[in-house]
């Protein structure tokens, strides 16, 4: 997200791919999916990462998958997208370069796929550059991504790539508030913006400087994230942010379990037409997952209540 537009502040979704039951990507409810995001007051979009289920998406379908969300945002929101998939650096700046093409702001750089886990940082360092450089003047981003391993960038690394220029995003997975300081700082003064994933300290977050909120909780809540983005350092609103972050807290666990099926059941259940099914074998959807589903449904709306948050509905 381009730097100092205040506009790109705030929820950026990791978007979900709906599929239908037969398995293949279902295009109607992706518009449905995108629809509910902006309405919600997302600030931006993730489309082909992790939460969209992209290693389990073909080369043609992750194209086809971030055309469709371009096409459906018309420039209302900026769109990036993952572009890196493994293989030789020369291989990954192609698919980059092909991703960019699409009209996403940047193309993201998956950092456990840019060395492997046992090379040293200064591989790492060494590809990041020899990507930059086959890859012209594409803005890019990273995301520490857990899968195929989580190589998490030092604050060094981040303020060296982000003086390139080249970097405006990325998503960070560090887990640590003052890792994500140390990172903050770092970039300072580029155009780089930093999304924080870790709903613990997403207050904390926020307040240190972080650009915005990048997690799966949005998934299930996405006018609960925009509302904290928006409100968090309100004193007059310091009792519902309090209860807020708490709620996140508390329900940290449950909202990873069995993930994205979950996810995509609360949405479903909030009145957005889409099928729970998922490529990607994330455990057994059980009654009582279902059932713990459907409490933290009835939680959030009390929550919701308390901070007068407009659910939105499905559209």
């Amino acid at each position: 997200m381009i730097a100092n537009d205040q506009q790109t502040n705030g929820f950026i979704p990791v978007m979900l791919t709906p599929f239908k039951e037969d398995g293949q990507v279902d295009y109607m409810g992706l518009t449905r999916l995108t629809e509910t995001y902006i309405e919600a007051g997302a600030s931006g979009l993730f489309a082909n990462c992790l939460s969209s289920e992209m290693f389990e998406l073909s080369p043609s379908e992750r194209i086809a998958v971030v055309a469709h969300v371009l096409k459906v945002t018309n420039n209302r929101v900026p769109v990036v997208a993952t572009g890196t998939f493994g293989g030789p650096i020369a291989a990954q700046a192609e698919f980059v370069k092909e991703m960019y093409a699409t009209g996403v702001q940047a193309v993201i750089l998956i950092t456990g796929l840019l060395a492997q886990e046992h090379e040293a940082d200064q591989v790492f360092e060494d590809n990041v550059m020899q990507l930059l450089s086959l890859t012209g003047d594409v803005p890019v981003g990273f995301y520490e991504c857990p899968v195929p391993y989580k190589r998490l960038i030092t604050p060094a690394q981040l303020g060296k790539f982000a003086r390139t220029g080249r970097v405006i995003y990325h998503k960070d997975t560090c887990l640590d508030i003052e890792l994500i300081r140390e990172k903050l700082a770092a970039i300072e003064g580029t155009k780089c913006k930093l999304y924080d994933a870790y709903m613990v300290h997403a207050v904390e977050s926020l307040k240190a400087g972080s650009a915005g909120l990048s997690c799966i909780q949005g998934n299930y809540f996405p006018e609960l994230i925009v509302w904290l983005c928006n409100h968090y350092d309100n004193i007059e609103y310091k009792e519902q942010v309090n209860a807020v972050q708490q709620f996140l807290i508390d329900n940290m666990d449950l909202m990873h379990h069995v993930y994205p099926v979950t996810a995509k059941y609360c949405l479903q259940k909030r009145g957005v037409d889409i099928s729970i099914f998922t490529r990607r074998d994330v455990g057994s959807f059980t009654s009582l997952v279902q059932h713990d589903i459907d409490v933290l449904m009835n939680q959030y709306h009390l929550l919701s209540e308390q901070c007068h948050i407009e659910q939105v509905i499905g559209v």
